[in-house]
């Protein structure tokens, strides 16, 4: 599983750094960012709440 954060869609709600603080963090500037880029089993359902849960939907799944 991959996973991605549209920089130009992400309004830094950090719903996905809060589920996920292992996948995402929160840039200085206050927008998510994926530290990896292919995601961890133990970690894949986390990612998929955050990809549900997204606010503005800026993560991507594939």
């Amino acid at each position: 599983m991959r996973v991605a954060v549209d920089d130009e869609v992400c309004a830094g709600h950090g719903v996905c750094t809060v589920l996920c603080p292992e996948v995402f963090v929160l840039e200085d500037a206050g927008y998510a960012r994926a530290v990896v880029s292919e995601v961890p089993a133990q970690h894949e359902a986390a990612v998929r709440e955050a990809e549900t849960r997204c606010p503005t939907r800026a993560i991507s799944v594939t």
